[in-house]
């Protein structure tokens, strides 16, 4: 896969990090073999689900609803990079010239 996704919320409690297993979970059960969940991590006040997709645009489409079920919606800020590549595309908020990073 040649893409990186990356949804990024808040954390932190240990209720935030229950949330994202959860939301986690759900994503895989979304997303069957479409894309694949690449794990999590957690570190400066903030959480990041992975995921590798050919399709980022498409795949936060179809992952989106699900999402949005979730107070920690609100939050979120999902962006995109080739895996060649270091910086990322923002997605979700749309619009948004935040410069997204993982710390």
């Amino acid at each position: 896969m040649k893409y990186q996704l990356v949804l990024q919320f808040p954390a932190n409690s240990l209720a935030d990090y229950e949330e994202i297993i959860a939301l986690e979970d759900e994503l895989i059960k979304a997303l069957g073999k479409s894309a694949k969940i690449d794990g999590h991590d957690r570190g400066s006040g903030e959480m990041n689900i992975f995921v590798h997709t050919d399709e980022p645009k498409r795949i936060f489409e179809k992952i989106r609803p699900e999402v949005a079920k979730r107070e920690m919606f609100q939050n979120l800020v999902a962006a995109y990079r080739e895996f060649s590549a270091e910086e990322y595309i923002v997605l979700w908020p749309v619009g948004s010239d935040k410069q997204f990073r993982i710390t």
